[in-house]
């Protein structure tokens, strides 16, 4: 790996771990999917790429606490599985999201981002309950971008593959 992997999140293939199949690879980081997780992983044939890891932002039970959170911007990262090499090629996007009437619209920003971001966003609301049950705290989120990067690499590693963030090459 080269010198600036700590700036791009590039991890090299850990030693010792024998490298599995690319099939292998990405049915396991499909599997790493949960109902619990605020990200989703899916097929990227839309996109042109291997899969995609993205916020659940358009799922029923996640857009309100995302919508609470006051989430302007929803990150997905692209990957590409380089059995040559064998790692994982990743670029981040990044999308604005317009809420109307509590529900979510996807559009793309008119400000690009393309490369490798780390964000972090936090907050906790107090108020009266609905239920009258007194004052307390009403919701509490954190986003993370490396909520969703951290597992896949590991899975990644798992599975004997490297992970190589991308901001200006081909993915």
């Amino acid at each position: 790996m080269g010198l600036f992997d700590w700036i791009t999140g590039s991890k090299s293939a850990p030693a010792g771990v024998a490298r599995r199949p690319a099939a292998t690879l990405r049915q396991a980081l499909l599997d790493s999917n949960r109902d619990t997780a605020p990200f989703l992983i899916r097929d990227g044939a839309p996109e042109g790429c291997d899969l995609v890891a993205e916020w659940k932002i358009v799922d029923a039970r996640w857009y309100e606490i995302f919508a609470k959170a006051s989430l302007t911007k929803v990150f997905k990262v692209l990957m590409k599985l380089d059995e040559a090499k064998g790692e994982v090629r990743a670029v981040d996007q990044e999308w604005t999201v317009e809420w109307r009437a509590g529900v979510p619209t996807l559009s793309l920003s008119v400000e690009t981002f393309r490369g490798q971001k780390t964000e972090f966003s936090f907050g906790t609301a107090y108020a009266f309950k609905e239920d009258l049950s007194g004052y307390g705290k009403v919701y509490q989120y954190k986003f993370a971008t490396n909520e969703i990067k951290d597992p896949l690499v590991a899975v990644a590693q798992q599975n004997g593959w490297g992970w190589k963030g991308v901001a200006f090459g081909k993915l």
